[in-house]
Order: C-alpha cells, then structure tokens, then sequence
C-alpha cells in the first residue's frame, strides 16, 4: 500500500521567504510570476551567506582549508543536481550559467563536430527563445536547416507529425519539456524513442519541466537535458547542463581557461575530463552550493506535495477565470503546469499587468520570450499567472479581484 500523500503546509512554508513578508503599494504581495523566477526560501539565503562568510575560496586547485572546504561543497551541489535529475553519475553534470548557457553550450559543441551544412534541427512553436536562437546560430554559421513542428491550440504534440519531420539529414531534436507560457508538458520519453529511431540525439529544455514534476533523464532517455536554478527557487546565475556520459566525453570544449585543462604548453593543450572540461574559470561557487540547497530544501517539502498543491491551485485558479466572461485562456493541456497565459477583452496585457501591480498582483505581460507561440496563437502577447509552492487559495483570490477591478477601469 503505497503512503499517504504528504500535504504542504503553506502557512508555514510562506513564513520561510522573507520577501513573502513586504508589502507593495500598501498592499499584501501576490507574487505570480514564478515562470520568470521563484522567490528564495531562507534556507537558500543562509546557504549563501554560510558560504560567503565561513567557507568561501576558490575551488579544485587550493590545498588549504577554505578551498578543501568550497570543493567538497561545490562537488556536493553537483552530487544533488544528478540525483534530482535522475542522472547515472555526477560527472554528468555540467555547471553552466543558466538553462540558456546550456542549450548555447549543446549548441557550440554540436556545431563543432556533428552539425553541419543541410543538417537538420527539429524545433517546435513553443519554445523559449533560449531554445531557438542557438540553433539559429547554426542556420547562419553552418548552414543548418530548422524544421518546425506545430501544436495544437493547448500546445500538444501530434507524434505522427512529429514522426514525419525526420529525415536521414535530422541530428538534433531541441524541444521544451514543458511550456513557459502554454504550461503543457510535452511526451518526452516517447519523443526520445522516436529521435533516436532515426539516429538523432535530442535535447529538452526542463528549466520549467524540472520545477513541477519528477525528471528521470535515464528513463527520458535524453541525450541533453537543460534547467536553471532560479526557478527552483535557487539563485540566479547557475544552471546545469545533463548530458550522458558517453557524449560528453567527445564533445569539444565550449570555453577555454583554467580548470578545463589537463595540460598547457606553448605548442598544444590537453583538456581536462568531463564535467570539469566544460567549467572554464572560477566556476559560480556559492551559487552552486545554494543551488543544491533548493534542492534538498524541495526534496525535504516533498515533489509530489509540491506538485500536488500546485495542480490545487491550478484548478481553483481556472475555475475562477473561467467565470469572468472578458477573460481569454490560452492552453488547456491535460497534466498542465500551474502556469496560465490569458487576455482581457478590450485590454493590451501590459495594461492588465501594470493595473494588477497596484493591487499587490505581480504577474509578467508581453511574449514571454515565444514570439513564435505568439504568432501561432494569433496575439502579440498574453498576460501570465503562474503559482509556485509558496502560493495560496488567498493569492488566486486577489488575481481574480485585480481583474475583475482591471476589466472596470479598462471597460
């Protein structure tokens, strides 16, 4: 008999973001634009400051205390990434920047050994532009070809259209495991299984994708899986890059400096193994360390508890909106994230948002960085709510108050 679920205690969840505490203009913050970035629980915060105040030092190359200390840490960071990812090993884990300096990495290293000129790359409408303006690099400098794949009004993917893409030209497959704007989670090991049919490798953007739901890159079956820490509730400037071991090892480095190499001398270089012969430099150290810190601090709430309040409000939410008859939604995928990209009658989104901020609701209006999605879909831009753990029954009220106040003042 499998354990009860475990429920969120969000009352004292909330009480462990301190920002969560301030106001805006008077008024109790709603923050609902946890697609762009989460806010950071205390856990998080202290992560960073133990770091910066008790244990910092450059890492791998120091034999002194601080270093040994800032090395074990950063090494463990990378320990929890794999095992939140599903990953066979640490060492394929690479730090990166962010979700986009990994698919710019992915992209770089392919360009150099795989893609070439009539080299196919499968995209879909729905992707972030961090999953398009890499590969459109490769169209311009190497002479790629970008097949696109559509979806349906919810962002759903016909497999059979899919399917019928792939040609003996296809290499890569780069497609979103979740919509930043739609919410719809795409089929990903079935995705797998049909790139890799036709010899092509596939990478998925998780920066979404990882922050509602279990990622098992092992069963995926991925070649590539990119996420971010900022979403995680993490900090800003780290993300990571997954990629199975035997493909990283002939990738070819995407930067060059210290810590990437075995050897230099004035007539040649020998570079370090991976992960670390992607990590040129002084690596985001204390970020890293905080990064595993979100981690442990989601893994301690509990996925499946975090997932399942999001999925509650989630449905209040729609519910809701769906009674205000000048509101437009936008996807209604089924197992969607509690993400919802809408419009008002009569209102630019950048209206509604800029209305809603004064009533304490911050929400992001705009394209939300899918201008392609936006085409599809027949807008310019949508406004954007989307709930993350710390969210309440209280925030979607006053969302639905903001607008209800918004549809007034715009008429």
């Amino acid at each position: 008999m499998n354990a009860p679920l475990k429920k969120l205690d969000v009352a004292s969840l909330r009480a462990e973001f301190p920002i969560l505490a301030r106001e805006a203009y008077g008024k109790r913050l709603v923050y609902l634009d946890n697609a762009a970035s989460a806010q950071k629980p205390r856990a998080v915060i202290d992560a960073m400051t133990k770091t910066l105040t008790q244990s910092y030092a450059n890492v791998h190359r120091g034999l002194h205390l601080l270093s040994n200390e800032a090395t074990a840490a950063y090494e463990e960071a990378r320990g929890k990434v794999a095992r939140f990812l599903g990953a066979a090993s640490p060492d394929e884990i690479v730090f990166t920047a962010g979700g986009t300096d990994a698919m710019n990495l992915v992209a770089y290293a392919l360009g150099e050994s795989e893609i070439g000129e009539g080299d196919e790359i499968i995209l879909s409408l729905m992707e972030h532009h961090s999953n398009i303006v890499p590969w459109h690099f490769l169209r311009e400098r190497k002479g790629a070809v970008l097949k696109w794949l559509d979806i349906s009004d919810d962002g759903e993917i016909d497999l059979d259209a899919y399917r019928a893409l792939f040609t003996k030209k296809t290499k890569l497959v780069a497609l979103t495991h979740m919509s930043n704007v739609l919410g719809a989670p795409t089929p990903a090991k079935a995705l797998a299984d049909i790139a890799h049919e036709h010899g092509a490798k596939i990478l998925f953007d998780g920066c979404q994708g990882a922050v509602h739901g279990k990622v098992d890159v092992k069963e995926i079956g991925c070649d590539f899986y990119a996420t971010t820490a900022h979403k995680l509730y993490g900090p800003t400037g780290v993300g990571a890059l997954y990629a199975r071991a035997d493909i990283l090892k002939t990738l070819p480095p995407f930067r060059g400096g210290g810590e990437m190499i075995d050897t230099v001398t004035t007539e040649k270089v020998a570079y370090n193994d991976p992960p670390h012969r992607f990590e040129a430099g002084t690596p985001p150290i204390v970020e890293a360390i905080a990064f595993g810190a979100a981690i442990e601090w989601m893994n301690t709430k509990g996925l499946d508890a975090i997932a399942a309040h999001e999925a509650e409000l989630l449905a209040h939410a729609t519910d809701e909106l769906r009674k205000l008859n000048f509101v437009k939604l936008y996807g209604q995928a089924k197992r969607k994230a509690p993400i919802i990209a809408f419009g008002l009658e009569g209102a630019h989104p950048h209206d509604v948002a800029a209305i809603l901020d004064r009533t304490g609701v911050a929400i992001r209006a705009g394209h939300h960085c899918a201008q392609p999605l936006m085409k599809r879909l027949g807008v310019s831009a949508t406004a954007r709510a989307s709930f993350a753990a710390y969210n309440d029954h209280d925030d979607v009220e006053a969302l639905i108050a903001g607008l209800v106040k918004t549809h007034k003042m715009l008429g």
